[in-house]
Order: structure tokens, then C-alpha cells, then sequence
């Protein structure tokens, strides 16, 4: 290590070592109830150790006094152990210590019960964070990640972040379910939990009204899957394979499902087909076809879904059709095969992967939905909403609803690993270096028929339900008065003049305000946290890198009904009590949408040669420089799909969040659902159109700050036909 290099780290390393000593010497080691506005005050470790009798909080001096002088002495074994005894004993403490969970009652005893703690603080926080990056300096000073201290600090941060904020509440959801109410293991109560008739029952296929909640969910979410990825091929077939007149209006039918709230179509449907519907009144009048309730129960859920989810799987399979090589289409063509017989033969095997992931999204998305089931579901209970009412019914068990939650976390892992299964270690390029100036292979005429039989219809529902969320909140009564009032636009967001001045007098004001908080703060932090870890598994060799992106792939096979039921479990109590706050659903945001900038950042490097990393290194900058300097300049693409996914998902969410509010911070979409409970649809609806165009707006603005990547590349000029550099957006 060079001389300046060595002195840089050293300095980096007294840096975390004087913030781990200001965390247990001046900030507040425990959190404060209420705040120190509201009369709470802070107290250090040191403090809370002399004073307040917590004398098992002396020890966490001791590692930075080791660490002191391993850093003087530079002996990175000693530094490694000093960060390690630091984050085991502030775990123990943590953990071991308190008056909930996990109990050490000999120690109690000894500290006359004393040992029950409040939740930790920032003092911990920041204890923690400076004592990983203590154990990163020492492994890096002994070799490891060619000893880039960056790169071992955030593989600590990023691994430690997903275990405490994915792990551990899954953890606790999976050892509630064998407690009873008082917490005590009880494995016969669970075996009569996850055995009852409400779950596994096969009264429907007897004659009775409903099947238990797994088959419900298990076959709705099966159905869903295989409509939705074969409605999807036919949307990429007509997009891809044919001359469709109107290609913008697949474009903004493939957008619109993405930034509406899932349950927003349901809600739409209810309109249109329920019993008091535009549609049925038309039946009713012109054709004498009675009122009924069919919209309500399995047929109306399957259609929500498929309009909310169809889009996603169009978006996916029409990327994998535009890679599709035509040369080996026309191959197929040259040894006489038909066109159906090479769509069958050759397309269909190369669109694999596309067809597992269409499926596999479409499948957990429809598990995880929760807006539609409890707008439409009627008696058809599914998984998501058992678990709901589990949690704030009048029985309040939440030993059954981690028993849910397990049944329904099995079904998405069983499917995630399924999918890998099916797919195979089988290759599936079909784009090289080389050129490749085929045509792709037209559809046969039956498939073209078939497609555009499906396709059109789909596209008129389509319009209907949009129609009518941009149209409903603007008139008395949809369908029965249709007479354009701004009653339920003024009674969310009026705004009014009173003595001290104009104020927000609307209903939906507070959960408006909240939501783009908590999604402004979360849709940053998702995408830095997507991109670095992306970065890391795909620049990066290390040992455990395989475990390390199935961890970050976890939150995304989770449902997010699990994840909600998870946090409440886990940060309900101490060390970590967040529920009540902001933060809480900031956090919830974030890991639950990290793995979409995952996988952006992980494409955009695939196509970035390792060449340039190289060469920034060769020149004397470090990964955390060249990653600043090389890598982000071209990821903005990938940035910018993450940051619009994780604020659009911040402000549609519903089925992760709705455990997670509080009075002072409610959410747009769980005040949305209140409303439709009500059957304040206008209000509903006004409030999603309003949502909606904030999204586009927020699109726009995202797009706008991030930018596109520019990159040098080559084309044919016009005048003369030579080729010379041309700066290019891609």
C-alpha cells in the first residue's frame, strides 16, 4: 500500500473509531419517548451506565479502547476481533437484556431487574455502524476484497442492513406463529393453527360456499399467473410481430396499471358492474337482465388483477421477443417449417425465461394483492385479507396471522425456486457480437387473429375502467347521477381562508402531505441502496456472494401483507420500537422495493465492459471513486428506473403499509380504502385521478433531474457517408 493511501485509511479509521466513542459518550443510547421537544431528554451510554444503574453498558468501551491501540500499533487481527466483540456484545445486550422476547433471568437477577431496557437510540445506531466499519478496516488491512476498505464496509452495511430490516422480522414472524398470546412456545397450538379447516378446507369441492383461504389463494394466484403472461404474449405479439395502428395506446396502457393504486380498479369494476353499476343498470333497462352480485368473489378479483398485473407481463415479454434473433427464425423457415411450427419450435423455447418471469410476478403480485380482495373479494377470503383481519379484528390473534403469513410466505418461496427450476442452467442468448439484419418472423394467421381477438376487447375494458377513476370523482353518483359537481374534489383538498390565514381545511390533505414525505425520503435512499449493492454483485468476487444476493433477493419473494405482520411483530417492542413513527414505513419502502434497482443496475453493468473499471483503477482511483466517477455516470437509466419505481410503489403500496400507520401518519392509499368502506366512492376516486397525475408529473421531474447517459458512438452521416464520432444519447 502506498505511503499517502496508507495514511488516508489510517485517518478514515481514527474517524469511525471517534464516532463510536461520541456515540457511547455523548449521544442518546436509548430513544427518547416523545421527543426532546416534548420534555424527553437524551442520555449517553457512560450516563445511563454511572447513573442509571445499566452497568452492562460499560463493556462497550472496552473494544474502542483495544481498538485504540490496534490502530496505533496497526495490528489488523486486533482490530478485527475489537470490531467483532463490539457488535456480538451490543447484539447480547440488545437482545439478551430486556423484559420482551428473549429473557436472561439469571443476569436479571443479578442486576435486581434492572435488565429490562427501552428501544435503542441513534447513540446505537451509530455504535453499530462505526464498529462494522472498524471490522471492515482490519479485514481489508488483512487482505481481503484486495483490501478496498470501501468494498468490505458496504458488503458489512448492506448485509447487516438486510438482516436487521428483512431477516430479523421474518424471523419474528416465524417464531410468533409457535407462541400463544402470552409468548410461550406452544407447538400443539400451532399444529392446530396451520391444520385448521379454514385454511387447507375442501368444503367448495362438497358443495359449500368456499374452499379454505390457501386453495383460494393458491388457485387464484395460479390462474392469474398463466392468464396474465398469456394475455402479455399477446399484447408483445401485436406490439412486436404486427403493424398495430395505435402503438402509443399500448404504450400508455402499459404505463397507466404502474402508477394506479391496485385497488383502484376494483373499486372501478364496482362501478361498472356491481349491483348498483353503470353496466348493470344499462342490462337492467334495455335487456330486463336482473341485478346480480357476480363481480363480487373470484371472477371480479381475477379480472382486477389481470388489468393491474397483465401490463407488467406485457413489458417484460415484449423485451424478451425484441431479442429474439430473427436469423434463427428464418433458419427454421429455410428448412420448410411453417410460421406456427417455428413459433412453436424455435420462439417458444427462446422466450422462456420471459414466460417464468412473467409468470412468477404475476403469481406473487397476486398472492401479496390486497386492495382488490378486500374492495372485490366479497366472500371469496384470500390469504392477504385473513391476515388483516387477524391482526385488527375483533379476535386481535396475531398467532394466527403469522401462521398466515408462513403459509403464504411458502407459496411465493416454493414458486420463486420452481421458476429457477424450470428455466434450467440452459442457455438462452440469441444476441452476439456478431451482426444480425433479419426481419422477425411475421405471425401466422390464426395467431394474428387470436391476438388481436384478445387484444381489442381488452383494450375497450381497459379504457372503460380508466375512464371511469378520471371521470367518477366529477359527478354526484356515477351511473345513477351523472351531473358534474366538485363536491368530492373540494371535500379532500379544499382550501380555505380563516383568521389566522389560508389553511388546508380538505380530509385528505394530511395523508397527502405524508405520503410524498415518506415517499420523497424513501425513493433516494431505495435507489443508493439498489445501485451499491449492484454494483457489489456484479463488480465484486467475494466469498458468500452467492448468499448475499438471495438475502437481497428476499424481499422481494415476500409478500408484502408478511412484511407488514413482520415489522409489526419485530419493531413493536424493543431494541427496536420504530412502529408509530415515519420511519417505520420509510424502512418498509426501501427494502421492500431494493430489488428492483438491483436488478436495473445489475442489467446496466452486464452491458458495461470491465475494461473501464480497469482503467480507473490503473490511473490511481479507488472503487469508491471510480464507482462515483465511471460506473454512475452510465447507470442513469437504472438509476432513474428505480427511483420512479420505489416513489410510485411509495405512494400505490397498500398491502405492506396498512399495519404500519398511525393517526399522525396515515397514507393516501389506506385513507382511500377507508373511503370506498364507506361508500364514499367520489371521494376515492378523485383522490387516486389526483395521485395519478402527481405520479406522471413525478416521472417527468425524475427523468428530467437524472438525465440521460450519453455515450461516443459511431454512425453514418448523411453527407458523404463517412463515419466519424458522434455523441449520442443511448
Amino acid at each position: 500500500m502506498r505511503k499517502g493511501s496508507a495514511q488516508a485509511s489510517d485517518h478514515g479509521a481514527w474517524l469511525w473509531l471517534g464516532a463510536a466513542a461520541v456515540s457511547v459518550l455523548l449521544l442518546p443510547w436509548y430513544g427518547v419517548e416523545g421527543g426532546v421537544l416534548r420534555g424527553g431528554w437524551p442520555v449517553p451510554a457512560v450516563v445511563e451506565a454511572t447513573a442509571g444503574g445499566r452497568i452492562w453498558l460499560l463493556p462497550l468501551l472496552l473494544p474502542l479502547l483495544a481498538a485504540a491501540w490496534a490502530l496505533h500499533r496497526r495490528t489488523p487481527r486486533l482490530l478485527v476481533a475489537c470490531g467483532a466483540a463490539a457488535l456480538a456484545w451490543l447484539l447480547f445486550e440488545a437482545f439478551g437484556l430486556r423484559s420482551h422476547g428473549l429473557r436472561l433471568e439469571g443476569l436479571a437477577e443479578v442486576w435486581r431487574g434492572s435488565a429490562a431496557q427501552p428501544a435503542l437510540g441513534w447513540g446505537a445506531m451509530v455504535y453499530a455502524t462505526a464498529t462494522m466499519m472498524l471490522l471492515a478496516y482490519g479485514l481489508a488491512w488483512q487482505g481481503w476484497c484486495k483490501g478496498e476498505v470501501f468494498i468490505v464496509g458496504s458488503i458489512g452495511l448492506v448485509c447487516g442492513s438486510i438482516l436487521v430490516f428483512v431477516g430479523y422480522p421474518v424471523a419474528c414472524v416465524l417464531v410468533s406463529a409457535f407462541q400463544d398470546n402470552d409468548g410461550a412456545m406452544d407447538l400443539r397450538l400451532f399444529a392446530r393453527k396451520i391444520t385448521d379447516s379454514s385454511i387447507w378446507g375442501l368444503g367448495c369441492l362438497a358443495g359449500e360456499r368456499s374452499c379454505g383461504v390457501a386453495w383460494n389463494s393458491l388457485v387464484q394466484a395460479l390462474v392469474v399467473g398463466v392468464l396474465s403472461t398469456l394475455l402479455g404474449l399477446a399484447f408483445a405479439l401485436v406490439a412486436t410481430r404486427m403493424r398495430f395502428p395505435f402503438p402509443r395506446l399500448l404504450r400508455i396502457m402499459s404505463v397507466l396499471p404502474v402508477i394506479t393504486p391496485p385497488f383502484v380498479i376494483g373499486l372501478s369494476l364496482i362501478l361498472l358492474f356491481g349491483r348498483a353499476g353503470m353496466v348493470t343498470n344499462f342490462l337492467l333497462e334495455h335487456f330486463g337482465i336482473p341485478r346480480s352480485r357476480w363481480i363480487y368473489g373470484m371472477p371480479g378479483l381475477t379480472i382486477a388483477q389481470l388489468l393491474a398485473f397483465t401490463p407488467i407481463s406485457f413489458l417484460v415479454l415484449q423485451g424478451v421477443l425484441q431479442g429474439v434473433s430473427p436469423s434463427m427464425e428464418e433458419a427454421s423457415q429455410t428448412l420448410r417449417s411453417g410460421r406456427w411450427r417455428t413459433f412453436r419450435c424455435v420462439t417458444w423455447p427462446l422466450i422462456r425465461p420471459g414466460l417464468a418471469n412473467a409468470f412468477l410476478i404475476a403469481f406473487i403480485e397476486s398472492l401479496a394483492d390486497f386492495g382488490n380482495p378486500i374492495m372485490i373479494g366479497g366472500n371469496f377470503h384470500v390469504l392477504s385479507v385473513s391476515i388483516y383481519f387477524a391482526v385488527v379484528g375483533a379476535a386481535h390473534d396475531q398467532g394466527q396471522a403469522a401462521v398466515l403469513a408462513i403459509v403464504l410466505l411458502a407459496f411465493t418461496l416454493s414458486a420463486f425456486l420452481l421458476q429457477r427450476f424450470w428455466i434450467g442452467r440452459r442457455s438462452y442468448v440469441t444476441v452476439s457480437g456478431k451482426g444480425d439484419a433479419g426481419i422477425p418472423l411475421p405471425l401466422s394467421p390464426g395467431l394474428r387473429l387470436a391476438c388481436l381477438g384478445v387484444v381489442l376487447p381488452w383494450l375497450v375494458l381497459t379504457a372503460a375502467v380508466y375512464g371511469i377513476i378520471l371521470a367518477g370523482g366529477f359527478v354526484k353518483a356515477i351511473g345513477n347521477d351523472n351531473s358534474f359537481t366538485l363536491q368530492h374534489f373540494l371535500t379532500a383538498f379544499a382550501i380555505q381562508h380563516g383568521a389566522a390565514g389560508w389553511f388546508l381545511s380538505g380530509s385528505a390533505w394530511n395523508s397527502l402531505t405524508t405520503t410524498l414525505m415518506v415517499a420523497v425520503m424513501a425513493m433516494p435512499l431505495t435507489a443508493a441502496l439498489g445501485m451499491l449493492t449492484g454494483y457489489l454483485l456484479n463488480r465484486q468476487s467475494f466469498a458468500g456472494r452467492g448468499l448475499f444476493e438471495f438475502l437481497t433477493m428476499m424481499s422481494f419473494a415476500i409478500p408484502g401483507t408478511v412484511i407488514g405482520i413482520s415489522y409489526i411483530l419485530a419493531f413493536n417492542v424493543p431494541p427496536l420500537e420504530l412502529t408509530g413513527t415515519a420511519l417505520i414505513m420509510v424502512v418498509a419502502f426501501v427494502f421492500r422495493n431494493m430489488p428492483v434497482g438491483i436488478r436495473a443496475s445489475i442489467a446496466s453493468l452486464s452491458q458495461v465492459d470491465r475494461s473501464l473499471d480497469e482503467a480507473s483503477l490503473t490511473l490511481g482511483t479507488r472503487s469508491a471513486g471510480t464507482l462515483r466517477k465511471v460506473i454512475l455516470p452510465i447507470l442513469r437509466p437504472a438509476i432513474a428506473t428505480s427511483m420512479v419505481y420505489a416513489f410510485v410503489r411509495a405512494i400505490t403500496s397498500v398491502s405492506a403499509v396498512i399495519f404500519l400507520v398511525s393517526g399522525e401518519y396515515n397514507l393516501a392509499t389506506v385513507y382511500i380504502v377507508g373511503r370506498a368502506e364507506f361508500g364514499e366512492y367520489g371521494i376515492a376516486i378523485v383522490y387516486s385521478a389526483v395521485l395519478i397525475l402527481i405520479m406522471v408529473a413525478a416521472l417527468v421531474a425524475i427523468q428530467a433531474l437524472v438525465g440521460e447517459r450519453r455515450i461516443g458512438r459511431r454512425r453514418i452521416t448523411e453527407a458523404g457517408g463517412a463515419a466519424r464520432p458522434v455523441v449520442s444519447g443511448a
